[in-house]
Formats: C-alpha cells, structure tokens, sequence
C-alpha cells in the first residue's frame, strides 16, 4: 500500500469577484505546490469569524503562505500608515497561523508576502521604499508600464549565504530569481538566517528550525512557470521533504539532481 501524501495548507486572500467578496488562491501556486512538493492541498480562508488557529494546523502537514497584491498592515509590524492595497483577514489568519505552525513544530514556507508574514510574526519589521530608494541600483520591480508576464519575467541575481541550505541545495554561489515587489525585510527576525542576498544588500531569503518546525520562505516567485524552471523546483522539492519529517539540511544533494 502506498504511503499517504502529506497534505499542506495554502494561504489564501480577499479579493472582489463581481460584486462578491471571495477568498482566492491564484491556482499557480497550488499547481507547483501540489507536482514539485507532491503533496495534496487545502486552501485556508482570510476569514476571522470562527477561525481557529489551532484546530485547522492539526488538520496540517504544513504551511505555504503565498505572494498577494495586499500589503501586511504596517501595524502589524509597529509602524504607521503604508501603502495598500491591504487584506487584514489575511494578516490575522496568516500571522496566526504561521504562529501555531512553529509552535507545534510544523514546517512553515514562504512566497513574497509569505516571506515578509513570517519575518513580521517573528519579530521583525519592513521597508517600504524598496522601489523608491533602490531602484535606481537594483530594480526589484519591473517598470508599471510592464505587461503582466513581462512583470513576473522581471530577473536579477542573488548571492547564496555560504553553508546555508540554498546554497548547498544549487552547489553555485548565485542564481537568478523573478523580483516582484516594493516591500522588502528591514530587521530580521528572531531565530531566522539569511540564506540569500541581492546585490544591494536586500535580503532575499530566510530559514530557520525553530523547536523542529523547518522554515524556507522567498522574496521571489518559484512558483512562476515552475515546470520550465529546475532552480524554482527546488523550493517545492524541499517543502515536499519537510512535509515528510526530512530535515532540509539532508536533502541538499537529492534536490540538486531535480
């Protein structure tokens, strides 16, 4: 009898459908989370009523918080006023969440939004002018004029942590990643570790094992196109093993070969 997939639960947000409120996950998500991670996946509603965290992270393998359009309400992180658009049921049910996960020691990625989420539960805040005042060196975000696709095709480099999980996973000291956002960490986290940097300095990537719950969370998008691009496997490679019980750290050379 084959073993049962693990199952992960994927964050979802408020968005207007119609005239309606809807609680949405754009399907490229769940698509490389459910082939590359080879896990089955339940959707968590942004909806505050009758939420629990608890109740649903036993129901869990695992968490995967996805990118949005919404930025995380600054504060959430002691700061004042920011950009929208926001979705405060998705910063209560994702924060809350991210908080019981590592608590019962359950493993914990992130994408873009999900990547600041889990930076902002673990104590560390944001920057806002990501676009503005780094733009001119490093363009995080490609031009406004830019076409959809053309904005997720948006690419520059990042330098791997040496001896960190990225780094052993690629065997190379930098890879190319899709950069699309205007937010990006400014204090890290408590327990986190830098694993990847981008040429100004901004940080790109985080992990950490805190009290057994393994966390990997990115400031670009894997999940774009995953099938075409073998470095964004890697990501849903490594959440797959973690939903297992693999450490990730174990795992380096086998996610390599992908």
């Amino acid at each position: 009898m084959a073993s049962k997939k693990p199952v992960v639960g994927i964050m979802a947000c408020n968005r207007t459908v119609g005239v309606e409120n809807a609680h949405a996950v754009m399907e490229r998500y769940v698509r490389a989370a459910v082939l590359f991670g080879d896990c089955h996946a339940l959707l968590i509603p942004p909806m505050t009523e009758g939420f629990s965290s608890g109740a649903i992270t036993e129901r869990l393998d695992g968490l995967m918080l996805t990118g949005s359009p919404s930025n995380i309400g600054a504060q959430r992180y002691g700061q004042d006023g920011g950009e929208g658009p926001f979705d405060d049921g998705r910063d209560t049910v994702s924060l809350a969440m991210i908080e019981c996960m590592v608590t019962m020691g359950k493993p914990v990625f992130g994408i873009c939004r999900g990547f600041q989420e889990i930076n902002v539960v673990l104590g560390g805040s944001l920057r806002r002018d990501v676009g503005r005042r780094m733009g001119s060196a490093l363009s995080h975000h490609a031009p406004d004029s830019a076409g959809f696709d053309a904005m997720f095709d948006h690419h520059h480099p990042v330098d791997l942590v040496p001896g960190g999980v990225l780094a052993g996973v690629y065997e190379r000291p930098r890879i190319s990643v899709n950069s699309v956002h205007y937010q990006g960490i400014d204090k890290l986290g408590e327990g986190l570790t830098v694993e990847a940097r981008a040429p100004d300095g901004l940080i790109e990537a985080v992990s950490a094992n805190i009290g057994g719950s393994q966390v990997l969370a990115v400031q670009w998008h894997p999940e774009w196109h995953t099938a075409s691009h073998p470095d964004s496997q890697v990501f849903f490679h490594l959440m797959g093993c973690a939903l297992r019980g693999v450490p990730m750290e174990t795992v380096r050379l086998q996610a390599a070969k992908l």
